[in-house]
C-alpha cells in the first residue's frame, strides 16, 4: 500500500457542503476552490459562552429550588406512580441551554482569469492536501493547501509557469475589525440554540467593560516574489509566479484550554494577536516543501489502520462516479472507512478541544443543536474508532473534555444530588457544561439524562485498552472513572425488591406512554443505565487490579454489582428498554441506547447471557435498517457483534447513498426522511453531522476485527458482497494490531503483533477454530489456519481447543 488514497471533483465548491475539510485539529478549513478561492474557516477554541457559564448557571438552578431535598420529592412522586408531579418538579433541575461553536470567518485567494479544468479538486487523504491546477492565460497555476499542525497555520501555497495576479480578503461573520493583513474578532459570551425561536438577541456579545473579554484573532503573513499592495484585512499580489500565504489563529479561550488554572483572563488581545501573527509569520519565512514535509511526516505518525476492502484503495477516485453513484460496495466500504479516519485526525489533536457535532467544521451562527458536545451518543460515537484505528493523538482531547466535566460535575453531582463523584448530563461545551439543559421547559426525554458522563468514561478505558499504557490509566484515567463510580455508588437506591435501580431514569430521547395515557419519559430504570453501570463498575474493578492498588471503593462496587436491577425481556421476546412492560411511542426510535451493553460495551453477550443477547438481537430487528448517519453506524456495529455481516452491509451501502435532498433543511428526528451522503461525503441527518463519518470505520472495523471477552475475532462478520479484501494496523484489545487478507471470502493470512511490553497468550478465534499464541513484546505471530499451517507455525502456537 505504497500509493496514496485521493477523492476528486469535477468542480469547485458553490456551497458549503460541497467543499473539502482541511484541519489540524485547531484550525478547520472547507476549501471551495477555483478561480474565487473561499476556505471557511474556524477554530476549535471559538464557541460562544465563558469558563464561569457553568458555575453561574449552577448557582441559579440551586437558588431555584432545585437539590438534593427536591430530589427526594421527585423520588416519592415516581414511587407513588405521580409521573407527572415528578416531571414538574424535575424540571426546575434544568439550566439554560450549553454554548455554540461558531464560525470564525473567510479567507479568499482569488486567482484572476483562472478556470478550473477537470478535475478541479483533489483531496489527497493520507497526505492531508488539496491541489488544484487552475489555467490562466499563458500558462497554469497549481494551487496546494494544507492545515499544518506542526506549524498551526492554514498554508496555501501557489506556483506558476507564468506570472498570475492573486488577491486576498478576510471577512468574518461575527463582529470584526481588520488589523493589517489580520482581523480582530469579538465573540458572543452567550448563543441561544437554533430551536428556541423566541430568544432575542440569539447571540449576545460581552459589551464593553466584560468580565470575560471573548476575543480572537486571525493574521495572515505572505512570501511571495510578486509585488504586493496591501490594505486592511486585503491584499493584492501582481507579478508572481510563487506566492506561500499561511493564516493562524488564536483566541482567549485557547490560553483558557491549555490552562484553565493559568493566567488567560489577564492575558492582553495584543498578547493573543502576537500569538496568531508570530505563527503565520514563522510558516511563511519557511520554504514551501519544508512546510509540506513536515506536515507529511505529522500525518503519517496518525492513524496505523489501511482498509482495502475489494483490494482496491490506491489511487485517484472521483466522489460522484466511483462513490456516491458508484457500485463498487468494497471500494464504498474502503472510502468510508479512510474518510472517517482522515476526518477525525483532522479534527481532534493532542493539544486541542475534542471533535464536536461537526467536528471542527461550521459556517452557521446558529448551528443545528449548537454544534455543541451531545454526550447521550454523539460524542462517544466521534471517538468509537479512534482506539481501533490507532489514532492515539486524536483520542486526547476526549480526556481533557472529560477531566473538565469532572471538574464541573463534581460540584452539580455534590449540590444538585447530594452524591459523590461526578455527574455530565446530555449536553456539554468547551466550557464543561455538566448540567442539564433545556431551561426549564426541555422535554425531560432528552434533557434529563444523567449517564453521560458513565457512557465517556467507557471511552477512556478503551483507550486504555487497545493501548495498555498503565502510566495512562494510573494518572488521568483512574481518577475520572473514579469519580463516576462513586456517584454511579450514590445514585443507586434500592427497589421494593432490594434490587439497586436509578430514579428518576429516562431512556435517552425516547417515551412511552404512561399510566394517565399520555407521554412520559421518566420514571423507569432504564436498561442503558443498568449496562453502562455494570460495565463500569467492572471495568474498575479491572483498573483497580492492573494498578495494583487496595482501594476502597472496591467493596462498594462488588456489593453494588450484586445487587443491580436484572435487565427484563418483554413478553414478545424483545430486550425491554425500561425496567416494566410499557407501550413505546415510536418503537422504530433512531436511538438504539438499551443495546449499549452489546456495543459499544460488552455486558451484553452471547457468553454472558445468551437469552438476554437474542432478547437484544430481536429488539434490534424491531428498530428496523437506517435513519439518519449516527444511528446507521451504531446499527452497523450492532450488526457487526451479532455476526450478521449481510445485515451490517446493507446497513452501510443505505449510509452511503447520496442525499438527494435540501442539505439546509432540517429534517424530522423520527426517521421519516433518511439522510445520505453530501457532495463532499459527508453525512447528513440532514442537516450535517460528522458522527456518522466518524462512526462508520468503527463499525466496518468491527465487521472484519473484534477483540472484546478476552479474545481476538478474525472476520466476525463478513458480508458475502466483500469476496477479497485487506486490512493491515486494526487495533485489538490488551495493546494488540491485527493484519488480514481474505480471498474468496475465507481468511488467507493474518498476523498479530504486539504494541506494549512482555510476551503473552492470545486467543484467537476464527469460523470457529480457536488458537492460543504466545505474542513476542514488539514481536509478531502469523495466524495457523489449517492443521498443516499449524504444524509449520508450531513454534508459538501452544494449543487448540
Amino acid at each position: 500500500m505504497s500509493d496514496t488514497l485521493r477523492l476528486s471533483w469535477d468542480a469547485p465548491a458553490d456551497r458549503w457542503e460541497e467543499a473539502a475539510p482541511l484541519g489540524n485539529g485547531r484550525i478547520g478549513a472547507m476549501a471551495f476552490g477555483g478561480a474565487t478561492g473561499r476556505y471557511a474557516l474556524n477554530d476549535a477554541t471559538v464557541w460562544s459562552g465563558t469558563p464561569d457559564g457553568p458555575a453561574a448557571a449552577l448557582r441559579d438552578v440551586l437558588a431555584a429550588g432545585a437539590g438534593p431535598e427536591r430530589l427526594a420529592e421527585i423520588r416519592a412522586a415516581l414511587d407513588a406512580g405521580d409521573a407527572r408531579t415528578a416531571e414538574a418538579l424535575l424540571m426546575t433541575f434544568e439550566g439554560p441551554y450549553s454554548q455554540e461553536f461558531l464560525p470564525l470567518g473567510d479567507l479568499a485567494v482569488t486567482i484572476a482569469d483562472a478556470v478550473a479544468p477537470t478535475p478541479a479538486r483533489v483531496l489527497d487523504l493520507d497526505e492531508a492536501v488539496l491541489t488544484e491546477t487552475l489555467q490562466i492565460p499563458g500558462g497554469t497555476v497549481r494551487r496546494r493547501s494544507w492545515v499544518s499542525a506542526p506549524a498551526r497555520a492554514l498554508i496555501v501555497e501557489l506556483t506558476g509557469d507564468v506570472e498570475f495576479t492573486a488577491s486576498l480578503s478576510l471577512s468574518t461573520p461575527l463582529r470584526g475589525t481588520p488589523n493589517g493583513l489580520g482581523l480582530d474578532v469579538e465573540i458572543p459570551v452567550d448563543g441561544a440554540p437554533l430551536h428556541e425561536t423566541s430568544v432575542e438577541p440569539p447571540l449576545r456579545y460581552a459589551g464593553a467593560d466584560p468580565d470575560f473579554d471573548a476575543f480572537a484573532a486571525v493574521a495572515v503573513a505572505l512570501d511571495t516574489d510578486g509585488f504586493v499592495d496591501a490594505a486592511p484585512a486585503r491584499a493584492a499580489v501582481h507579478g508572481a509566479r510563487r506566492l506561500l500565504i499561511a493564516l493562524s489563529t488564536s483566541s482567549r479561550a485557547e490560553f483558557w484550554w491549555a490552562d484553565a488554572d493559568g493566567e488567560w483572563r489577564t492575558a492582553s488581545r495584543e498578547a493573543i494577536r502576537d500569538r496568531a501573527m508570530q505563527r503565520a509569520d514563522a510558516a511563511a519565512h519557511r520554504a514551501p516543501s519544508a512546510l509540506l514535509a513536515e506536515h507529511l511526516a505529522d500525518r503519517r505518525r496518525g492513524a496505523r489502520a489501511r482498509f482495502a476492502i475489494g483490494g482496491r484503495r490506491e489511487g485517484t477516485w472521483n466522489i460522484d462516479r466511483d462513490i456516491l453513484h458508484g457500485d463498487d460496495a468494497g471500494l464504498k466500504a474502503t472510502i468510508a472507512a479512510e474518510f472517517g479516519a482522515y476526518l477525525l485526525a483532522s479534527s481532534s489533536r493532542a493539544g486541542g478541544p475534542a471533535a464536536n457535532l461537526q467536528g471542527i467544521w461550521n459556517d452557521q451562527l446558529r448551528p443545528a443543536w449548537s454544534s455543541n458536545y451531545t454526550i447521550n451518543i454523539n460524542t462517544q460515537m466521534n471517538y468509537w474508532a479512534a482506539p481501533v484505528l490507532g489514532l492515539d493523538d486524536a483520542s486526547e482531547p476526549l480526556l481533557a473534555l472529560v477531566e473538565r466535566l469532572a471538574r464541573t460535575g463534581a460540584d452539580v453531582a455534590r449540590e444538585l444530588y447530594g452524591a459523590r463523584g461526578w455527574v455530565a448530563h446530555h449536553n456539554a461545551d468547551l466550557w464543561g457544561w455538566s448540567l442539564p439543559v433545556g431551561g426549564g421547559h426541555g422535554a425531560p426525554s432528552w434533557a434529563i439524562w444523567m449517564m453521560g458522563g458513565v457512557w465517556l468514561t467507557h471511552n477512556l478505558w478503551d483507550a486504555y485498552a487497545f493501548g495498555g499504557d498503565i502510566d495512562l490509566l494510573r494518572s488521568r484515567i483512574w481518577p475520572v472513572m473514579r469519580g463516576s463510580v462513586e456517584f454511579c455508588l450514590d445514585w443507586l437506591v434500592p427497589g421494593p425488591d432490594g434490587t439497586l435501580r436509578t430514579t428518576p431514569s429516562t431512556s435517552a430521547e425516547n417515551s412511552f406512554v404512561g399510566p394517565d395515557g399520555g407521554t412520559t419519559a421518566i420514571g423507569l430504570t432504564a436498561a442503558s443505565d443498568i449496562f453502562l453501570i455494570r460495565g463500569l463498575f467492572e471495568r474498575a474493578l479491572a483498573a483497580v487490579a492492573a494498578l495494583g492498588v487496595d482501594d476502597p471503593l472496591s467493596a462498594e462496587i462488588d456489593r453494588a454489582l450484586a445487587a443491580l436491577a436484572p435487565v427484563g425481556v418483554r413478553s414478545d421476546g424483545r430486550l425491554s428498554e425500561w425496567s416494566a412492560e410499557v407501550v413505546e411511542v415510536e418503537p422504530l426510535h433512531r436511538h438504539l441506547s438499551p443495546l449499549v451493553g452489546m456495543y459499544p460495551l460488552d455486558t451484553l453477550t452471547p457468553d454472558r447471557d445468551p437469552h438476554l443477547f437474542d432478547a437484544g438481537v430481536r429488539l434490534l430487528d424491531a428498530r428496523g435498517s437506517g435513519a439518519m448517519g449516527w444511528s446507521w453506524a451504531w446499527k452497523i456495529a450492532l450488526r457487526a457483534r451479532t455476526g450478521d455481516g449481510d445485515a451490517a452491509a446493507q446497513l452501510l451501502d443505505e449510509a452511503l447513498a447520496p442525499f438527494e435532498g435540501d442539505a439546509t433543511r432540517h429534517g424530522p428526528v423520527d426517521g421519516s426522511e433518511w439522510g445520505g451522503l453530501l457532495p463532499n461525503l459527508f453525512s447528513t441527518h440532514p442537516p450535517f453531522q460528522i458522527d456518522g463519518n466518524l462512526g462508520f470505520p468503527a463499525g466496518i472495523a468491527e465487521m472484519l476485527v473484534q477483540s472484546h471477552g478476552g479474545v481476538v475475532r478474525l472476520l466476525p462478520a463478513l458480508p458475502s458482497s466483500w469476496t477479497d479484501g485487506e486490512v493491515q494496523g486494526i487495533g485489538a484489545r490488551t495493546g494488540l494490531v491485527v493484519d488480514l487478507a481474505w480471498r474468496d471470502g475465507s481468511l488467507a493470512s493474518a498476523t498479530v503483533r504486539s504494541i506494549r511490553g512482555g510476551e503473552r497468550d492470545v486467543a484467537v478465534l476464527y469460523e470457529g477454530r480457536r488458537v492460543v499464541l504466545r505474542v513476542p513484546e514488539g514481536g509478531s505471530v502469523d495466524v495457523p489456519l489449517d492443521e498443516s499451517a499449524r504444524a509449520a507455525l508450531a513454534i508459538g502456537v501452544h494449543h487448540a481447543r
